[in-house]
């Protein structure tokens, strides 16, 4: 049977796809950087959108590629100082002319097609609003209908769940956050030499780790078969993460999760925590960056106080942490490198644990039911 038509030498698309995930964010970074600068070929009509803005960026998506834009939102206004606002595109659709934010408009989805996101799109440019597309398939809808298109290459993906196609929307939005710091000048070329040669080591820094995660989720799978229900948290950038593994579970294994900002969990859904819930808590942390270390040391005061509570922690920590291993009940590391990044690999890991669990289920991962490759339809 021909490659393309078998996910081999992977038992399903889901897992494959998640082990392609270190090429596909190199191809995304070559056709957009070179060495330690953007490609002008590539990058001019982004740069030239980013200009243009006025006051702010409102990003509208659903579903994952949501998750995404709570990140960029995070970022954007981190290196840019640019507000951006994040909508559910199928409310953004609906909203009345007159409420209309006279702003630039960046509408993200994987298929390019997904009917909320392309009727929010279409309403932005009735508005005469400056639109940028971020889809993974060149030629789709949104891709010509845009003013500007902003491609990932992650390639085709076979499974429902996305998986490569969310890395490669996060390293997009990343790129597009350091050009609105350049554009903006709150970015000199020395720094951004620096972050471009940190996601170059990106791709190398994944496929070093991808077995180990699997070995560990694998395990940390076994030994929690009984849980019914499970709470992912994160701060700061580490929350739309939380979001998305949530997300991942839920439409992978057919299993209850939340995603919650870590210091929402005593603001009510700590009542959920019992035994067959257990924690999902990113751990992780760029001990460089004073505001970081900070949401850690956060992050772990709350450990402490779920471990004398009695709750199942499964914590996601950097390599050599010494701290979150002796507060969690199983621990899953990752290098240390700049948050962002460990975001991308912090997805890749509860991808992860997404698919072992339905696999664990009995789920046809690649087909969850009830589920579309796009939405194409109310």
């Amino acid at each position: 049977m021909p490659l393309d038509e078998s996910p081999a030498p992977f038992r399903h698309w889901m897992l494959r796809e998640i082990y392609e995930q270190p090429a596909t964010l190199a191809a995304t970074l070559n056709r957009y950087v070179e060495a330690d600068a953007f490609r002008p070929d590539a990058c001019a009509s982004i740069f030239q959108w980013l200009k243009q803005i006025q006051t702010e960026i409102v990003i509208a998506a659903s579903g994952s590629s949501r998750h995404a834009g709570l990140v960029a939102e995070l970022l954007i206004e981190d290196l840019s100082g640019i507000s951006v606002d994040v909508e559910y595109a199928s409310e953004y659709s609906y909203q009345p002319e007159g409420s209309i934010k006279m702003a630039a408009v960046m509408v993200i989805s994987q298929s390019g097609e997904t009917v909320d996101t392309l009727a929010a799109l279409r309403k932005a440019n009735s508005a005469g609003l400056e639109t940028l597309a971020i889809t993974n398939v060149v030629h789709s809808t949104m891709d010509r209908e845009a003013l500007v298109s902003f491609p990932t290459l992650a390639g085709s993906e076979r499974a429902i769940p996305a998986t490569k196609s969310f890395t490669a929307q996060l390293l997009n939005l990343y790129l597009i956050s350091l050009m609105s710091a350049s554009v903006r000048g709150t970015m000199d070329d020395a720094e951004l030499e620096v972050r471009c040669a940190e996601i170059a080591a990106l791709p190398a820094g994944i496929e070093a780790q991808l077995e180990g995660w699997e070995d560990a989720v694998r395990r940390i799978v076994d030994l929690n078969r009984s849980a019914t229900s499970f709470i992912f948290l994160g701060r700061g950038i580490h929350y739309p993460i939380a979001l998305e593994g949530a997300l991942k579970l839920k439409e992978s294994a057919y299993i209850h999760a939340e995603g919650y900002p870590s210091g929402e969990l005593k603001h009510g859904p700590n009542a959920l925590v019992a035994d067959g819930t257990p924690l999902i808590m990113i751990a992780t942390v760029n001990t460089s960056d004073p505001d970081s270390l900070q949401r850690y040391e956060g992050v772990v005061r709350l450990m402490r106080d779920m471990r004398a509570q009695g709750a199942t922690i499964i914590a996601i920590a950097n390599t050599g942490d010494v701290t979150v291993p002796s507060l969690a009940t199983h621990v899953i590391f990752v290098e240390e490198t700049r948050e962002v990044l460990m975001a991308i690999e912090e997805a890749i890991l509860l991808q992860l644990f997404a698919y072992w669990v339905a696999v664990d289920h009995g789920v046809d991962v690649d087909n969850p039911r009830n589920l579309t490759k796009a939405v194409l339809a109310e």
